[in-house]
């Protein structure tokens, strides 16, 4: 007698159930998933203990059909697709038709569902994915799913659950990154009666990142866009002042899909390129738009990975788009009051786009981010009215909405208005003092500026050095004594192998012996009394990292020699030193921030100056 046999179908739901539900926000994901799939504009999710004890999802989308709320519950029963071609041209976030029957095989659920244009709904109460009622009720139009009891009946499954705050950790992780996908949809999340999360469901991107991020986050995110013949890009990305510790906060939507994609995530940071500190990430929004026979969404078992089927062309605008959008931007911090404390991702006071009034800022935008801005917040003529929604903060933004004009504030209580800023991204600054030996202190008509004069020098010397490694033709000098590099047998192979990218940068390398190698000459603009440590650290950039290229040698090589020919700290200059520091400075591609990502200069702005001496309240 065969060995094999077909399992019965309460043994398959729940061998599925242990890859679709792993733990409390694998719920919530595909009850919301599909409640967006759904139609809906408003989704609310109510969780009691961590989601073990009950997860509540309610939708207003256009429900379930009365004889379909059973078959539902059937494996593999699902609306989204019809065909297998229908799986290269997805749209939806769900297809499968996994999620009830794996979830009901786990908990004690409840399904109650209304379809747009009837009557009444229907309810229908599984256990362990055992029917045990169905009934006809009435309700308004939606879907009402709750779950209870999570696990109950796989007791094992519960040893792996973490703290109540790491599970609500991970569903408010999840619901923010499907606000961010979906700024048209309300979503609101409560755990044990408090609110964690609250969307206005207005459909302006820039709102939702105020809500999970702070106003004065989102009043430095920079908008970007770009759009070619297979791709759309839109969204926002922090200016290098605001970073995190690591790369999860760059959120990447593929059609209204968050998606996991480290390509994508490094595209992203390579488009900041030197504007970011050492082991500091940003803050990002990227939606992208493509026709859906360009991807496959069907490559991983929770669909948070994706298959590009022009994925470097599309790496490629993505990093021009983010260089390019930071590019016209001024990328001066400014030094403000601290941001009042909230709740995360909670809209305890309003966020409320203002006009500017009083504040002096040359953040002049261009045309194509002021078409940007406009194209995500389009300007209303009405205040809206929200005291019916449950304390969902008022969002005005008057007509001329542009970027010099408007900012968003918290609260209610302030204007601040923006003069006309001069083109220069680095004003022609006048240098009146310098502090410990270190800062230059500078005005101008809007307020004083902080200079770092190391990290000025730093970035003048990166981008000469960068252009001197980069020419064709590079002028070389012969050392009397050349320097004698002793490796091992392995380095020396490596080094062999790069050869000819050493003298791409000027240096001339021979074998001398076994594995030793001789440095004969060198470009003639190393700083002086640093050349052997330069080249020695080139060297050793080429063992350590293997897979480095040309680009990358010239721009480490860059960074460490302007690094050991600038001014350091505590060394007094002149005030005709400070101007002609200054003047360099204003002559560079990025006056903002050193090579190694720290900003260069601080501004402190007449307004602000003004409110710590109550010359205005």
């Amino acid at each position: 007698m065969g060995k094999i046999h077909v399992l019965d179908d309460k043994l398959a739901n729940m061998i599925a159930a242990g890859e679709v539900v792993e733990r409390p926000s694998s719920v919530v994901k595909e009850l919301v998933e599909n409640a967006i799939d759904a139609g809906s504009a408003r989704i609310e999710v109510h969780m009691e203990e961590g989601g073990l004890q009950s997860i509540r999802v309610i939708d207003n989308g256009h429900g379930i059909a009365a004889t379909d709320c059973l078959i539902a519950f059937e494996r593999h029963a699902t609306s989204k697709i019809q065909k297998e071609r229908d799986l290269f041209r997805i749209h939806t976030l769900g297809f499968r038709g996994e999620a009830l029957p794996s979830i009901a095989a786990v908990s004690r659920m409840e399904l109650k569902s209304r379809e747009s244009g009837q009557h009444s709904g229907t309810q229908v109460i599984m256990e362990a994915g055992k029917l045990l009622q169905q009934k006809t009720m009435g309700m308004p139009t939606g879907t009402e799913v709750i779950v209870r009891d999570l696990f109950f009946n796989t007791p094992a499954r519960l040893k792996y659950m973490k703290t109540i705050q790491t599970e609500v950790g991970h569903v408010s992780d999840l619901l923010n990154r499907l606000a961010i996908s979906h700024p048209d949809i309300s979503f609101i999340f409560t755990h044990n009666g408090k609110t964690i999360l609250k969307t206005a469901g207005d459909g302006k991107l820039l709102h939702v990142i105020a809500s999970i991020y702070g106003t004065n986050t989102a009043r430095l995110m920079v908008p970007i866009e770009e759009e070619t013949i297979d791709f759309t890009i839109r969204g926002f990305v922090g200016k290098p002042e605001i970073t995190r510790a690591n790369r999860s906060y760059v959120t990447t939507i593929v059609n209204g899909r968050f998606i996991r994609n480290y390509a994508l995530n490094q595209a992203v940071i390579r488009g900041y390129h030197t504007l970011l500190p050492v082991h500091r990430f940003p803050i990002a929004v990227l939606h992208l738009e493509m026709d859906p026979v360009l991807i496959d969404v069907n490559v991983h078992p929770s669909k948070l990975e994706i298959r590009f089927s022009k994925e470097q062309e599309l790496l490629t605008i993505v990093e021009q788009t983010v260089r390019q959008s930071l590019q016209e931007k001024r990328l001066i911090p400014e030094i403000t009051k601290p941001e009042r404390k909230n709740p995360v991702s909670s809209f305890s006071s309003a966020a409320v786009i203002k006009p500017v009034q009083q504040r002096i800022d040359l953040d002049r935008p261009t045309q194509r981010e002021i078409e940007t801005f406009q194209r995500w917040i389009e300007p209303e003529k009405k205040m809206i009215d929200d005291k019916g929604e449950e304390g969902i903060p008022v969002h005005q933004v008057k007509e001329d909405a542009s970027p010099q004009n408007y900012e968003i504030v918290e609260g209610q209580s302030q204007t601040v208005e923006k003069f006309p800023a001069p083109e220069e991204r680095l004003p022609s600054l006048e240098p009146l003092a310098q502090l410990h030996g270190t800062y230059i202190i500078a005005q101008y008509e809007d307020g004083f500026y902080m200079i770092d004069q190391h990290a000025a020098q730093e970035r003048i010397n990166y981008e000469y050095f960068y252009k001197k490694l980069s020419e064709q033709q590079i002028e070389s000098q012969e050392l009397l004594v050349p320097i004698t590099i002793e490796l091992t047998a392995s380095e020396a192979e490596i080094l062999r192998q790069h050869r000819d990218m050493f003298v791409q940068v000027g240096v001339e390398l021979e074998e001398f012996g076994t594995h030793t190698f001789r440095i004969r000459a060198y470009p003639q603009w190393i700083p002086s009394g640093e050349e052997e440590a330069v080249l020695r650290e080139m060297i050793e950039m080429v063992i350590n990292q293997q897979q480095i290229n040309i680009g990358k040698l010239r721009e480490e090589t860059a960074i460490n020699m302007s690094c050991k020919a600038s001014i350091k700290a505590n060394q007094h200059l002149t005030r005709q030193e400070m101007e002609a520091l200054i003047d360099q400075l204003r002559q560079t591609e990025n006056p903002f921030t050193c090579p190694h990502g720290r900003p260069i200069t601080v501004h402190f702005s007449s307004y602000e100056i003004q409110k710590m001496f109550k010359r205005v309240m």
